[in-house]
This record gives structure tokens, sequence and C-alpha cells, in this order.
């Protein structure tokens, strides 16, 4: 059973019928006990960092989070605003993050002569670092679908899974452990984001 954490920021249904797509079983819940004791998560999340993490601390939320993450290993999957609330902080707050990975989540600076939007939003293709279970099938090259204005800078090179370009190359993916996040969203990435959750779904 695949849980999602209901902590008033994310895309939750779409996330529930992807996975219902691949025939995963999967919940929505926001019960302190059953993420505490749940068999995966999956962290989503949009909008800005201070207010996801107040959420989740207010909610009661991340102490069950820590205890099955930190301590039973349990896997779980960050997405978009889910995989910074992972980092230690953010330049957008001011709130510490929940530090599961070494990394710091960083604003789209574009240089001087870059015609850079940010957002950053939209489909674009995604290069990978290392091997890892949530590419098994993927294809040369994999494309999945962005909205964001800030990014995950991992301190360690070999915890990047993908990178993709926008502007200057930046850190798409991470994977350390059980601890996985992806900046793009799945949800809304047809085959290949139904591929990537599939993964996820058949990891042990």
């Amino acid at each position: 059973m695949i849980t999602i954490v209901d902590y008033g920021v994310g895309n939750l249904g779409s996330i529930r019928n992807m996975l219902r797509k691949i025939g995963a079983a999967c919940e929505i819940s926001a019960d302190a006990e059953r993420l505490a004791a749940a068999d995966k998560l999956i962290l989503p999340g949009v909008g800005a960092f201070d207010a996801g993490m107040a959420s989740l601390n207010a909610s009661g939320l991340a102490p069950a989070l820590h205890e099955a993450v930190s301590q039973r290993k349990v896997p779980v999957l960050g997405i978009c605003l889910g995989m910074q609330l992972m980092t230690r902080g953010s330049e957008e707050g001011s709130l510490p993050g929940l530090g599961w990975i070494d990394a710091r989540t960083v604003r789209f600076t574009p240089g001087a002569n870059q015609k850079l939007k940010v957002p950053h939003m939209g489909w674009n293709v995604v290069d990978a670092c290392k091997s890892s279970r949530l590419l098994h099938g993927a294809e040369p090259e994999e494309r999945f679908y962005f909205v964001h204005s800030f990014y995950v800078r991992c301190d360690r090179p070999d915890d990047v899974l993908l990178r993709a370009r926008h502007g200057d190359t930046f850190d798409a993916a991470f994977e350390r452990d059980n601890v996985m996040g992806v900046q793009f969203h799945p949800e809304k990435s047809h085959k290949f984001g139904l591929r990537l959750l599939g993964n996820f779904a058949k990891a042990a």
C-alpha cells in the first residue's frame, strides 16, 4: 500500500488516479499513525516551502514521517515541493526542512546574458546520472513536466539521479537509499510518469 501524505498542499487526486491506473494499491491520509505505519510514502506538494513545512509541523505529521522514513527506512518519493521539503532548507523561506538528504533548495537566478523564464514551466528532457529502480525501462530521452521557480542542489554528486537543463544544468531528481525525490510532476507526465510511478510501486 502506498500512502499519499495529505498535509493540505498537493495535487493528491491526480497522483492517486495515476497509481490506480497502474493497479497500485494506494490511499490518501492525514493520519499520523497511518503514515508512521505505511509501507511506502509519497510526499507531494505545490506552493511555498515555509507554507509546506508549517503545515507538516502544525498537523503533527512531521514526527510520523521521520519515524517511517528515518527509523523504519520506508521508501518515500517526494514530488515537486515534496522533494524540496526533504532538504535542509530553502532560499524561499526560513524554516528548516525535513533534512533527509544533504541538499538545499535554491532559486533559479538567470545570468546577465541569459533570457531565462522563471518559473521553469513545461516539458523537459532529463539525463540519468546513475542506474536506479525508478528508471527501469526508461527510454533514451525521458521527458517530464516541470513547474517550479526553485530547485534542489545536492551536496553529494552521488545522490543525484537525474539532471535537466534550464539555462544551466540543475538536479531534477535524487535518490539515496530509501529517499527519492523528483522536481517534476510524474502525475502530469503521461507514459513517462506512469513508468516512474510504476517502478516506485514495484520497488522493494
